[in-house]
């Protein structure tokens, strides 16, 4: 079974930058999406971000629009996230997540029921 690892969370002062990076443990074929997901204590797991693996288009969580960049990363399967001008409502354990299969509908993609393979997590948490 091939999983996601997540790497690059930590503490962080309002007003600065993180970069998060997830790969794939081994090789995930088919992948639609690659996205982030966060989840804050005592509430959902949230949309972040998603890349369309076949032509780059980008989705975006309307308060991360503007802050945040999901990027490839510089291996296959992987991806990044670049988090600038981090607030505290920014705190929150950070999930990878990879789909596989079909193009999925762009309203599906903000769905975490959507995604076929996640990563454990890693936390990020901004003081103000």
């Amino acid at each position: 079974q091939v999983y996601l690892v997540e790497s690059g969370g930590g503490l962080a002062q309002a007003g600065d930058s993180l970069r998060l990076s997830c790969a794939a443990s081994g090789r995930i074929d088919s992948v639609d999406l690659m996205a982030w997901f966060r989840q804050a204590p005592g509430k959902e797991r949230d949309f972040v971000a998603a890349l369309r693996a076949n032509g780059g288009n980008t989705y975006y969580e309307t308060s991360v629009r503007g802050r945040f960049t999901i990027s490839r990363g510089g291996a296959a399967n992987s991806v990044d996230l670049q988090m600038n001008n981090l607030k505290p409502e920014d705190t929150a354990i950070y999930y990878c997540a990879f789909r596989t299969g079909n193009r999925l509908i762009v309203s599906a993609i903000y769905s975490a029921g959507s995604y076929t393979h996640w990563g454990s997590g890693t936390q990020v948490t901004v003081s103000s």
